[in-house]
């Protein structure tokens, strides 16, 4: 099943959770892609507050070479990087959403980094495509 928003779009997807990261992670490298941080965000809430989630894990990913020609068109797109990938469970089924590049870094309003969103959003556009496959 797709899902979109405006400023995410993903699918879901047969694994369980592990599965699901390991084929993500994969599938990220395989377009340019590496994982900076992995946040449990399952494990957190329960740690710091004592709630019970389903998992829901933030991978921060970068493909370096794109993520340095932003930096030199725009110093403070940093705010705005990684392209956070969310892997999550909601009621025993697993989703893979993408942050949109498109939307978040149009915040910028900077035509160079228009051009990398956009060569950022297809090539998460491929990642997702290979989940579905």
């Amino acid at each position: 099943m797709q899902m979109q928003s405006r400023y995410a779009f993903g699918t879901s997807v047969p694994w369980d959770q592990n599965e699901a990261i390991e084929r993500v992670t994969a599938a990220l490298k395989d377009e340019g892609f590496g994982v900076l941080t992995t946040i449990d965000v399952q494990a957190i809430l329960k740690e710091k507050i004592d709630v019970d989630r389903e998992p829901y894990v933030i991978l921060g990913a970068c493909a370096p070479q794109l993520a340095n020609m932003a930096l030199d068109a725009e110093p403070e797109i940093g705010a705005l990087l990684p392209c956070n990938v969310i892997v999550y469970q909601i009621n025993g089924d697993t989703h893979v959403s993408f942050m949109d590049p498109e939307a978040a870094l149009s915040l910028t309003g900077n035509s160079e980094i228009n051009d990398i969103a956009t060569d950022v959003k297809s090539r998460l556009q491929r990642v997702l495509a290979s989940l579905s496959s």
